[in-house]
């Protein structure tokens, strides 16, 4: 089966200014992710779909193809990152290239590594899935969250009655955004991704770092520097 990695990295980001080219232990952040994929040795292109040229150049310098501009309808804060994926796809299609599967990596998961994709991968074939989503396990358990309303009152937050040792809560899990692998005819015709034949590849807490604003970021140069990944 063919098979595409698209990477999103639209310019203009609010939280962190152009995180995905910012400087992350010595690369633009998104070349892990490009780096990654291509390492990975799974797919037939692996595609940068990006706004801006610049980006575009930087992509290219680290492997990725990037042979059109994402439109500008799609690069706004609220556009949708399926409907770029599917842009993409349309768009090698008019050139005539097709491809039977298409994975989503995210740019803001920078420690997510090449071995990650091929595990996820191996679920994908094992399982004969239609979707693969990457998660984690969730820091605390959902047994002890609840809502707060606008007194911040805390009573009835929880029964204490029906909460026990912390290693005998259930364990949660949660997307972290780093994989979505899918069956093209899904994201097409816009299927619900989570069906009985989508399965989870847990990641690791380290490896599923998602960098949204500055502190993130830190947390993911710690990270890099603690796992001996520095350069």
């Amino acid at each position: 089966m063919k098979s595409i990695a698209i990477i999103p990295a639209r310019s203009g980001s609010k939280g962190l200014r152009d995180k995905n080219i910012k400087e992350l232990n010595g690369k633009p952040m998104m070349a892990y992710t490009i780096e990654a994929a291509v390492q990975s040795k799974l797919f037939d292109c692996v595609h940068v779909s990006t706004d801006s040229e610049i980006y575009a150049d930087i992509a290219k310098s680290y492997g990725a193809d990037v042979p059109f501009l994402r439109e500008e309808s799609l690069s706004a804060d609220t556009a949708s990152t399926w409907d770029a994926l599917r842009y993409v796809l349309q768009k090698y299609k008019e050139a005539g290239q097709t491809f039977d599967l298409v994975t989503l990596l995210q740019p803001t998961s920078p420690l997510r590594d090449a071995q990650d994709i091929q595990k996820a991968f191996q679920i994908f074939r094992e399982k004969d899935a239609d979707a693969v989503i990457s998660v984690c396990q969730m820091e605390h358990s959902m047994q002890i969250c609840n809502t707060l309303d606008e007194t911040q009152s805390m009573h009835g937050f929880l029964d204490s009655n029906k909460i026990g040792p912390r290693q005998a809560l259930s364990r949660y899990y949660r997307i972290n955004g780093a994989i979505y692998i899918q069956r093209t005819r899904m994201l097409l015709a816009k299927e619900n991704l989570y069906n009985e034949k989508s399965y989870a590849y847990v990641m690791d807490k380290l490896h599923s770092i998602d960098i949204d604003d500055g502190i993130d970021f830190k947390m993911a140069e710690a990270a890099m520097e603690w796992m001996g990944v520095m350069e």
